[in-house]
């Protein structure tokens, strides 16, 4: 398995591969609510990826989509994260390496917290999200949907102050 970068002009075949590998409830758990079909303007929205407000990763096998991590900016130095793994590839550490790639880029890219949301039942995405994120926050609300928020810290180094002097 390999986990990259995803960039716009593949994501189209991407996010119709790992949306078709899931089931029913994986879909629920992912979107919080029943998602029978991916919907023109829904599959719009994840496949818009600008390498910096809007990134994502992708785990391949042989080349074939199994799973994708999504960062969407809310913020100067925030942004939501989310994420998807095939059903035949769920369990297996997919999902821990794709959080893990999208961390690293978050720190790349400069934000300095990543937050999402969780539905109280997901366990297995909770148990992920304190692997990869050591000391999340998690905040129940009466939905029984959890927030999840992780401060990202990120060394400022020489070369970054110089190269972001305005003359």
């Amino acid at each position: 398995m390999k986990v990259r970068e995803l960039h716009a002009a593949e994501a189209g075949h991407a996010v119709d591969a790992v949306f078709h590998g899931l089931s029913a409830r994986s879909r629920y758990l992912r979107f919080h609510a029943p998602v029978p079909r991916l919907t023109a303007s829904m599959r719009r929205r994840l496949t818009d990826l600008d390498g910096h407000r809007k990134v994502a990763v992708v785990a391949e096998c042989r080349r074939t989509p199994v799973g994708i991590a999504r960062l969407i900016a809310t913020g100067e130095d925030t942004a939501e994260i989310a994420l998807a793994v095939v059903d035949p590839w769920q369990r297996k550490g997919v999902g821990t390496e794709l959080m893990a790639a999208l961390g690293r880029l978050a720190v790349d890219l400069r934000y300095a917290e990543l937050h999402g949301d969780v539905l109280g039942e997901n366990e297995p995405m909770l148990r992920l999200v304190a692997r990869v994120f050591p000391g999340a926050r998690l905040t129940r609300d009466e939905d029984d949907v959890i927030r999840v928020s992780y401060p990202l810290n990120y060394r400022l180094t020489h070369e970054d102050l110089v190269a972001d002097l305005r003359w």
